[in-house]
């Protein structure tokens, strides 16, 4: 039985848009610090290129970060993989992966552990949709109807008016 492949060197590359320039190279750096202090990670190099101008909106920038690091295992790699979402991993070495089927367990379960949350989270956000756009719905409907109920309001107001000079036409025609 073959051992399983400890030791992995990969490159990950993050992207990070938003404004101001200056706040994406910070945010760059954190993310490589909160990085390599994750167990079983060690970051060997980093790139940070400057933010730039996104074409589609110039109010925008976007930049790149890319470290190389050093993971004892799999797992480690597939949990920083969703903690922080690299746009891209490359793995340098091995060339040759080997892995027992606690390895993999221990990797499709965190995988199957993160999917559920995400699910939650896509759950909760529809029946806060639902609830939300029932509320506007309600809303409208009470704002049409204080529309009517001050529309109708008016009405009454305007024949009374419309009647008043007919008696008073009425009262001056008696007394000749």
């Amino acid at each position: 039985m073959k051992e399983e492949t400890k030791g992995i060197n990969a490159i990950l590359v993050f992207e990070v848009v938003g404004r101001p320039p200056e706040h994406l190279i910070a945010t760059l750096n954190n993310i490589i610090e909160e990085i390599d202090k994750e167990k079983g990670i060690s970051v060997k190099t980093k790139k940070i290129n400057e933010a730039v101008p996104m074409k589609e909106n110039k109010d925008f920038f976007s930049a790149f970060g890319e470290i190389e690091v050093d993971v004892e295992d799999y797992l480690s790699l597939v949990i920083v993989m969703f903690k922080y979402m690299p746009a891209h991993i490359e793995i340098l070495s091995p060339q040759l992966i080997a892995l027992t089927n606690n390895s993999w367990n221990d990797i499709l379960n965190e995988l199957i552990r993160r999917l559920h949350g995400y699910d939650e989270v896509a759950r909760v956000m529809q029946v806060e949709k639902a609830i939300l756009q029932r509320r506007i719905m309600e809303l409208m409907q009470e704002k049409e109807q204080n529309k009517k109920e001050k529309e109708d309001e008016k009405k009454p107001a305007k024949l009374v008016k419309e009647k008043e000079p007919e008696k008073n036409q009425k009262k001056s025609r008696r007394k000749k």
